[in-house]
């Protein structure tokens, strides 16, 4: 049984991995200045690794020990996060406009209430059901302000942009109940590990079959991309991988997936402070909706005896 302090600290940590998340954009638009999508996963789950290996190199904690027979349900996991959700989001962005890509996104806490339903069994209240739909009209709302043109050639990206979605939604469900037989750490370890090497790989022999390998380096002399690099591995897939593994192991996976709707709205606010760009009243009736979702979320969630 879950106790009070347990869910503290599940719900702190899928808070700050939110906005964690929602400042990385900036930082990727920096990072994006100097490299292309395919170095820019590569370098960030390589600082994510190194990040990671500093921890267990302190001796603070044990380094995992994982057989070989129990190593194919991570695989599993790893296959849809980080790697299935960052390939179909980075290829989804190349043809359709970030808009688009945000009212696809805002799907995901409505599209993770129906499928832990049917595949968990986690039944939602009316309470929480309502949440999510109000929690999903502050998003749509801000972005339908913000104006968009779904064009019939983004049909393409926002299918991938669904699918990386659809993939985030899975990885959930599906820690949901691994998460119960592995740490939390260990777990991140391994999505980690897997991403740096496969991204790697890819990027490496990408720039071997152009003869264009010293591309693969060159971002690495920019101290802009270093320090954008680092937040977004050690901070943004590291460190929220490590909070999102274990708040599934306290939470049910849809409280866990209404929070992303505070990812846009965080989004918002960096960037008016930050790129000082203009808040308007839209975005604030959009914010207290999303606000409102959440909290109906907690409020209204299922109390065990």
């Amino acid at each position: 049984m879950r106790s009070a302090n347990q869910e503290f600290k599940a719900y702190a940590g899928v808070v700050l991995s939110m906005l964690i998340i929602g400042l990385s954009f900036i930082f990727m638009k920096i990072a994006l200045r100097a490299a292309g999508p395919v170095d820019l996963l590569a370098h960030r789950f390589t600082a994510a690794t190194a990040g990671m290996l500093v921890v267990y190199a302190s001796g603070k904690v044990k380094f995992p020990k994982i057989a070989i027979r129990k190593m194919l349900p991570l695989l599993l996991i790893s296959l849809f996060y980080p790697l299935l959700a960052f390939i179909f989001q980075a290829e989804g962005l190349k043809s359709t406009t970030a808009s688009e890509a945000g009212i696809v996104s805002a799907l995901m806490p409505v599209i993770t209430v129906i499928m832990a339903a049917l595949f968990l069994k986690e039944k939602s209240t009316p309470g929480q059901v309502i949440s999510v739909i109000v929690s999903f009209a502050g998003i749509f709302y801000i972005l339908y302000r913000n104006g968009f043109d779904m064009q019939a050639g983004s049909l393409k990206g926002n299918l991938l942009i669904l699918s990386s979605v659809l993939s985030v939604v899975v990885y959930y469900l599906l820690a949901r109940k691994i998460n119960r037989r592995y740490r939390a750490l260990d777990i991140t370890f391994f999505m980690t590990i897997t991403a740096c090497v496969v991204f790697n790989a890819t990027a490496v022999f990408s720039h071997l079959q152009s003869g264009t390998m010293p591309l693969y380096f060159e971002p690495l002399k920019n101290s802009s991309f270093l320090w954008s690099v680092l937040y977004l591995g050690v901070l943004s897939s590291f460190l929220t991988s490590l909070f999102a593994n274990y708040a599934l192991s306290i939470l049910p996976a849809p409280q866990v997936a209404i929070f992303t709707n505070l990812t846009p709205i965080i989004t918002i606010v960096s960037g008016v402070i930050l790129l000082n760009e203009t808040l308007y009243g839209y975005h604030i009736i959009g914010s207290v909706l999303v606000m409102a979702g959440v909290i109906g979320t907690m409020i209204f969630r299922k109390r065990k005896p």
